[in-house]
């Protein structure tokens, strides 16, 4: 059939296109079908209907399609039914109960990577393996098709190491400071950090405060090999791009298949080249994993695979049930970090947490002793030598290496939230914690967030103040105090949690 190309200027992350109800009766397709474009072999994209968005004798293509015919661009296309992927099938397969080949996870990222399947197609391939799971033996196949799906980086020097926190803890800024530890005692710590999704901030939005955050691999390579290490953003690059496509259908689907939670971890290291790496497993309540037995469960999957892939990943479990140091969102957190870098002043959690992980590793990279890593962890801080090669990352990522603490700027809107009696802080809301933090504009409006007063343990008289909130927007801090003050995230000593009225009351 032939028909007359309308562009739509809009990007779907798929090849899709839209055809009049009446032109798509008389191809014979249905939606979600796909049809083959001016006889390209490798171009097929999937069918949206309308009935008065686009007329009959014309068809829709939008943005991706129209950028792969460019070259061959004409006012009138061909198009043609096509078959549905190999993949589809490999889908219902898994949908099934059925074990996958190699071959077959090498079709089936394929296909996601190329844009060959609907989102629908790879929710049910998700779904399927969030219900029945993966063997290790197709772990690991998934996790190398997950590598080999984009660039990945080959150093010459080794080792190269790693570290990756399982998420769940507000105020995590802790790479910040890993990254310089490791690279000032001359080791390799190329990091690929992520931006929030539902947090308050991820490492790659504290560290584009300080210097830019998006370069391909070959830039992330070069800088690593001239000053250690970078922080830098992963969606930037195309190292292993089968993941973010997947993270994409997770997300409203609001679930994490345990299979593709290690796959997707494990894909990012491989394809960076780590031969070390330290996960950080925060547990306890609010966190991903709720407890020890599930963090030392999902340590030895991590491990195991690890080895499958010739990596040597140690697992740290560390306590999740309260934040990170004393801040949450981009700039406050960004604040904190560099205070301890400049004068090794600081929360102990956030000190300890950095220096224990660091040390893990320092001691994977044989440069410091058994059970020696965390004293030259700490000894690197204190001399400035930390400060000193964070300095050089921020310089050869373009930033300005003479950035102080002083010289960021938080959120002109604050509002504390007082302590309503007597009492020691019994629990912390992590995830509530968030949420006002996000309502006060973090991780996109940089200088919101929350300054924490009192954590876990401590001691609160009535009146005194527990947290304070910063917003760039008058509008937003409202929101975020009115939801801080009608549930709070501080759960204190003899305090009401909470007033259920009688049916008469109400």
């Amino acid at each position: 059939m032939q028909l007359k190309v309308q562009p739509i200027d809009i990007k779907v992350g798929k090849y899709k296109v839209i055809l009049n109800t009446i032109d798509a009766k008389e191809l014979g397709v249905n939606e979600g079908d796909r049809v083959r474009i001016r006889n390209h072999e490798t171009l097929t994209a999937i069918v949206d209907f309308t009935e008065d968005m686009i007329s009959p004798g014309m068809i829709g293509l939008y943005h991706e399609v129209k950028e792969a015919l460019n070259k061959e661009w004409t006012e009138t296309v061909e198009i043609f039914p096509a078959e549905k992927p190999k993949s589809t099938y490999i889908i219902r397969k898994t949908m099934d109960g059925q074990k996958l080949s190699k071959e077959e996870i090498d079709i089936l990222v394929k296909d996601i990577v190329e844009e060959n399947l609907a989102e629908i197609e790879i929710a049910a391939f998700l779904t399927a393996t969030y219900i029945n799971d993966m063997t290790d033996d197709e772990t690991e196949w998934l996790t190398r098709a997950m590598i080999d799906s984009g660039d990945t980086l080959d150093f010459e020097t080794h080792p190269i190491m790693d570290k990756h926190s399982i998420g769940g803890v507000p105020g995590n800024k802790i790479s910040l400071l890993i990254v310089p530890i490791v690279a000032a005692n001359g080791l390799l710590i190329p990091k690929t950090s992520s931006r929030a999704i539902t947090g308050a901030g991820g490492t790659a939005d504290l560290m584009e405060i300080l210097a830019p955050v998006e370069f391909d691999a070959a830039e992330i390579k070069r800088m690593t090999e001239e000053v250690g290490g970078v922080l830098v953003w992963g969606g930037a690059t195309n190292i292993a791009p089968a993941d973010d496509k997947l993270i994409k259908i997770e997300y409203p689907l609001s679930i994490d298949p345990h299979c593709q939670m290690l796959a997707s971890i494990m894909a990012k290291k491989g394809a960076i080249g780590a031969d070390h790496v330290v996960m950080d497993i925060p547990t306890g309540p609010g966190t991903k994993i709720k407890n020890v037995q599930e963090g030392r469960k999902l340590a030895r999957d991590l491990i195991n695979l690890g080895d499958r892939l010739g990596m040597d990943v140690d697992c740290a479990l560390t306590y999740g049930a309260s934040p990170v140091g004393r801040t949450i969102g981009p700039a406050l957190e960004v604040i904190e970090a560099l205070k301890v870098l400049e004068s090794f002043e600081g929360p102990n959690s956030l000190i300890e947490k950095s220096a224990s992980l660091a040390g893990m590793l320092l001691e994977m990279g044989n440069v410091a002793g058994k059970d020696q890593g965390y004293d030259l962890a700490i000894e690197t801080l204190k001399n400035g030598k930390a400060l000193a090669k964070f300095k050089e990352i921020i310089k050869i990522q373009g930033g300005n290496p003479d950035v102080t603490h002083k010289d960021i700027s938080v959120g002109e809107f604050t509002e504390d939230i007082i302590a309503p009696n007597n009492g020691y802080i019994l629990e912390m809301d992590n995830k509530r914690l968030v949420q006002i933090a996000r309502l006060a504009g973090a991780p996109n409006d940089k200088g919101a967030g929350l300054l924490l007063h009192k954590k876990h343990g401590e001691p609160l008289k009535e009146g005194e103040t527990m947290m304070t909130i910063y917003a760039e927007k008058k509008s937003k801090l409202e929101n975020s105090v009115k939801s801080a003050k009608e549930r709070t995230p501080f759960i204190v000593e003899g305090m009401m949690l909470e007033r259920i009225q009688s049916f008469k009351e109400i």
